[in-house]
């Protein structure tokens, strides 16, 4: 939960590097509360819940995107290539779960040298 609200209170911040675990956990978390309130919708027969996931979320995983790209020294741009259908995707997933860089790049040092969030 720890990286959850990392990335939640990081929320405008593209700057910098994102660990996997820092990203796969905020997804995860993000992903569990949209499958809640998917089930709560159709539940109540309503979408307002779904949707509200969605805006609150949207900023913060557009941001966390990026900033995993720079882990492995790629533009925060290249996210636009998961609108491609299929391919997009495989190549966006792909770089989601590869190892970031060891050492420092253009876009700062290693996030894994860092100190885990409390």
């Amino acid at each position: 939960m720890n990286w959850y609200l990392k990335v939640m209170r990081n929320y405008v911040n593209v700057e910098g590097r994102a660990r996997r675990t820092e990203y796969w956990m905020f997804m995860l978390v993000y992903i569990g509360m949209l499958i809640v309130a998917s089930v709560l919708d159709a539940i109540l027969g309503t979408e307002m819940l779904g949707a509200l996931v969605v805006l609150v979320h949207l900023i913060p995983s557009i941001t966390v995107g990026v900033r995993r790209l720079h882990d492995i020294n790629r533009n925060g741009w290249w996210l636009l290539i998961s609108l491609v259908p299929l391919i997009g995707l495989i190549i966006a997933l792909y770089w989601a779960v590869k190892e970031g860089d060891t050492g420092s790049n253009q876009y700062g040092g290693n996030p894994k040298n860092e100190a885990l969030p409390a």
